[in-house]
C-alpha cells in the first residue's frame, strides 16, 4: 500500500508555476521531517525543501525566492509551490518523510519546463 503520495506535476513553460502536494496516508512512523527532492536524468536526488513539524524550513540555493513549502500537520501534507519555473527545474519530484531525516519515499511525480 501506499504511504506516501505525491500530486501535481505536469508541463509548463518557463516563467510559469505549478503547485506539488504530498500526503501521507497510513503507515507507522514519524512524520516529523517533510521535504521535497528532485533527480534529473542523469543526477543525483538532491534536495529542493524540506520542513519540520515545528516549521523550521530550509531551502536549496536554487530555489530560494521562487519556491515556497508549507505544510499543513492535521492533514500530514506538505506543498510546494514553484513559481518562475526554469528548465533546470525539471526532473522528478519526491516527498521524503521521516523522523529527522527522509526514509520513507513517495513515487515521485514529473515536473517537466519548457524554454
Amino acid at each position: 500500500q501506499a504511504h506516501v503520495v505525491e500530486s501535481g506535476g505536469g508541463l509548463v513553460q518557463a516563467g510559469g508555476s505549478l503547485k506539488l502536494s504530498c500526503a501521507v496516508r497510513g503507515g507507522i512512523f514519524s512524520r516529523n521531517y517533510m521535504g521535497w527532492y528532485r533527480q534529473a536524468p542523469g543526477k543525483e536526488r538532491e534536495l529542493v525543501a524540506d520542513i519540520t513539524s515545528g516549521g523550521r524550513i530550509n531551502y536549496a540555493n536554487s530555489v530560494k525566492g521562487r519556491f515556497t513549502i508549507s505544510r499543513d500537520n492535521a492533514k500530514d501534507a506538505i506543498y510546494l509551490q514553484m513559481n518562475n519555473l526554469k528548465p533546470e527545474d525539471t526532473g522528478v519530484y519526491y516527498c521524503g518523510v521521516g523522523l529527522l531525516k527522509p526514509v520513507n519515499w513517495g513515487r515521485g511525480t514529473q515536473v517537466t519546463v519548457s524554454s
